[in-house]
């Protein structure tokens, strides 16, 4: 099973949000961190054991699955993965919603969202990520827990574009986002078909 969570609040309430990638290294804000413990208290009472831990190098990350791992009984050391790490908005970095929308548009946003389409612009090598996300899921498993990853919103979204049934899942979910704060499970089957559990869970 793998387990995928997007890292926790980097705003503070009130403050306006900005599309933050790769080149902007911002940490947890106190509820962000406390989003994480929150998801580290759900884990525990659904008594689920990880055999391996995942993260993005950046700090978000990082402190978002310390603080998940401080509630859970027994963790191993994260491992810090390249392809987890969030994608670079190149122009658009550090920009507003309505900046991004004035200069590409509502429909290119939608395509990133729903298919994975790449905005202009953006520097986001797809088969690179897509083929890291196959690597991970062809690897032999580990029958005695489950594999956590702790990334960002656009990284996460190519778990949903690696394999083919995960694909016809996603197009259900209407978008491939997840929360801040939010996980997903994909898991195998009895046959060791991909499928997608949740997505989007919030505690």
């Amino acid at each position: 099973m793998f387990v995928i969570i997007r890292h926790g609040n980097t705003f503070e309430s009130g403050e306006q949000p900005r599309r933050i990638g790769a080149r902007t290294d911002l940490h947890l804000t106190a509820r962000g961190v406390q989003q994480a413990e929150a998801l580290g208290r759900h884990f525990a009472q659904l008594e689920w054991e990880f055999s391996r831990v995942l993260v993005s190098p950046l700090a978000r990350t990082r402190q978002t699955a310390e603080a998940v791992l401080s509630q859970v009984s027994v963790s191993p050391e994260p491992e810090f993965a390249p392809f987890l790490r969030e994608i670079d908005h190149g122009p658009d970095e550090s920009r507003t919603e309505d900046e991004i929308v004035e200069r590409i548009g509502t429909d290119a946003l939608a395509a990133w969202d729903e298919a994975g389409r790449v905005p202009p612009d953006w520097i986001v090598d797809p088969e690179a990520r897509l083929s890291a996300w196959r690597d991970l899921f062809s690897a032999p498993s580990n029958a005695d827990g489950a594999t956590l990853l702790v990334t960002s919103n656009g990284a996460a979204r190519f778990a949903l574009l690696a394999d083919p049934a995960l694909r016809d899942a996603a197009k259900k979910l209407g978008s491939l986002k997840l929360p801040t704060g939010g996980y997903g499970v994909i898991a195998r089957d009895d046959v060791g078909k991909l499928c997608l559990g949740d997505w989007g869970v919030r505690p």
